[in-house]
């Protein structure tokens, strides 16, 4: 999984460009543009998919589907409905928010994958208890690991999905130990 490799997260932040400086608004302009081949002004998860894969060409980095999905609806759930489709696309005015969302999901999914030993996109307990020490570096201590997996296993399935993983993330204020944070930049 994504979780044995070397992860270059200068060149990561890099080809993300959120902040909201002159420069990073002007490479986002021209991303937008470049993830938008029909030129409507609404990115479907389909060209944002093929947008990460093709321009960012981080493929080789991550198998990035589900930080994409992630990101991909919070940028939605970020933006005001302007029209009848503005739901179901990021429009430019949540793009920033894709890009930084997905950043953040980029670290949550390289997360998961860590614990998530045997790869099946599914957390077991076993592989749980046995992250609590990693975990401990990314700034949550675990006191009680099976009343912990159950809270996170939200739909009580008997497994973490990545989705429930990372609403615990959040609400923990997850923060991987070898990654390299940007400078804060509020919303």
């Amino acid at each position: 999984g994504v979780a044995d490799r070397k992860i270059d997260w200068e060149k990561v932040n890099a080809k993300l460009p959120y902040g909201r400086d002159k420069e990073s608004k002007r490479s986002r302009k021209k991303m937008f543009r470049s993830f938008d081949p029909n030129g409507n002004g609404y990115l479907s998860l389909a060209e944002l998919d093929k947008g990460v894969r093709d321009v960012l060409q981080l493929g080789d980095v991550f198998d990035s589907k589900p930080a994409i999905m992630r990101a991909y609806k919070a940028a939605r759930n970020k933006g005001k409905q302007k029209s009848k489709v503005s739901g179901d696309y990021v429009e430019w005015r949540e793009f920033r928010w894709f890009l930084k969302s997905l950043r953040q999901y980029f670290e949550y999914w390289v997360m998961f994958d860590r614990v998530d030993t045997d790869d099946d996109n599914r957390i077991e307990y076993g592989e749980f208890k046995k992250a609590v020490p990693i975990m401990k570096k990314w700034g949550v201590k675990i006191e009680d690991p099976k009343k912990t997996f159950a809270e996170i296993d939200s739909n009580g399935g008997g497994k973490i999905l990545f989705i429930e993983f990372c609403d615990w993330a959040i609400a923990k204020s997850l923060d991987l130990d070898d990654d390299i944070d940007e400078a804060s930049d509020s919303d």
